[in-house]
């Protein structure tokens, strides 16, 4: 069964091109010399990306293939104005990076309801002749063509807006924590690679507060260089606030297991390292109090650490306590304001560029089509009086 949950579409775009200016002269019964009278081109209609909170995937549009705008309509004699070229909104959920798909160039990102970002700007209506008459040239018989327009196959990437997010291997119990500590459902089986998809989950705390909890689907060593999922929800990783390491409690050394976590992150992304981290040993309930312990004089010193046990419930108050002290930690509330303001997001690697688009159903070449109405520019020296009675 295809999933709903889509996060990497590709799209052609392009804006509309103005409108011609007219050349027209005007010539009436009664005024034989009435001057130049062209009116001005309207303007080509613009591609805007607008954010939308009510959007959580970019299913809708999965099968819209090419966005265009309107051209600009041609100006008219008697001075008339051409029709402007609707714009054209493409809503996409908050967090959403474009890319543009032929260079990998990062292009704009959008990250919150109501943002709007110019995609494509629609071309400039060309002038009539009416607007280049002067005192010496009163009547000029040439006009000016409208702008071009822009055109762009673009990427749509989504990265999931969430506070906390789950990181850890297959199997390591990350479906089963926000089973239990959310009214989300991800699928939980005995095998690995069973949440194949970004689940979100809504997490109660004291005093009718809460926090965005995201499961991310497993990592394994060599996600970076592709292996396993590979890097396609790795980046959902880059919007969260807080990481929490999730290692089961029967590894033989979870230290390193949370180490070679750590490398596969900044491997991605290097500023990964640098949001706060929280580290649950999962699957307790497996283990005694004088096993947990000794585990814990081997696990790192400089980051929080929480034993629990999703199934029997041990440990889950003591998590949630130590997420939302770390969530509203002063030092964590200034790094997550200084990235908003300077979050760099980086091109793409053109080297795996191709692979990533197969991957994701998208290496299927976009048909560049055009309008009928893509005209050659009239000659300078074409002009046609038009009588009137």
């Amino acid at each position: 069964m295809e999933s709903n949950f889509v996060d990497y579409v590709k799209i052609y775009c392009r804006s509309g091109k103005g409108g011609k200016g007219s050349m027209h002269l005007r010539h009436v019964k009664y005024n034989p010399n009435g001057g130049p009278d062209g009116g001005d081109g309207g303007k080509g209609g613009s591609i805007i990306l607008r954010g939308n909170h009510n959007y959580w995937t970019l299913l809708h549009l999965k099968y819209e293939r090419h966005i265009f705008a309107e051209h600009g309509g041609n100006g008219g004699k008697d001075k008339c104005h051409g029709t402007d070229g609707k714009d054209v909104y493409i809503d996409v959920p908050c967090g959403t990076v474009v890319y543009n798909a032929e260079t990998g160039k990062y292009v704009c990102d959008v990250t919150y309801d109501g943002q709007e970002v110019l995609l494509l700007k629609g071309g400039r209506g060309g002038l009539g002749n009416f607007q280049f008459r002067t005192a010496t040239n009163q009547a000029p018989r040439y006009a000016q063509p409208g702008e071009p327009m822009q055109e762009m196959t673009i990427i749509l990437e989504l990265k999931l807006l969430a506070d906390v997010g789950l990181v850890g291997f297959p199997n390591a119990g990350k479906s089963t924590l926000v089973s239990f500590l959310s009214n989300a459902r991800p699928k939980i089986a005995n095998y690995p690679f069973t949440t194949m998809e970004p689940s979100l989950g809504i997490v109660g705390y004291r005093d009718n507060r809460s926090f965005v909890m995201a499961d991310i689907p497993g990592i394994i060593e060599g996600a970076s260089e592709g292996k396993g999922l590979g890097l396609r929800f790795l980046r959902h990783i880059e919007r969260n606030s807080l990481l929490l390491f999730m290692v089961p409690g029967d590894t033989d050394d979870i230290k390193r297991e949370y180490d070679i976590l750590l490398n596969e992150l900044a491997q991605f992304n290097p500023e990964l390292t640098d949001k706060h981290r929280v580290l649950a040993v999962t699957k307790c309930d497996l283990l005694d109090e004088e096993l947990i312990e000794m585990l814990r004089e081997t696990l790192p010193q400089d980051l929080p650490v929480v034993f629990i046990s999703a199934v029997t419930g041990f440990g889950l108050e003591e998590l949630k306590d130590v997420l939302w002290r770390e969530l509203n930690a002063e030092s964590n509330k200034l790094a997550t304001v200084m990235a908003e303001d300077t979050l760099v997001h980086r091109d793409k690697d053109m080297s795996r560029f191709a692979q990533e688009l197969a991957d994701e159903g998208e290496d299927e070449d976009i048909e560049y089509i055009d309008d009928e109405d893509i005209e050659d520019i009239d000659d300078l020296e074409d002009f046609e009086y038009q009588d009137e009675e």
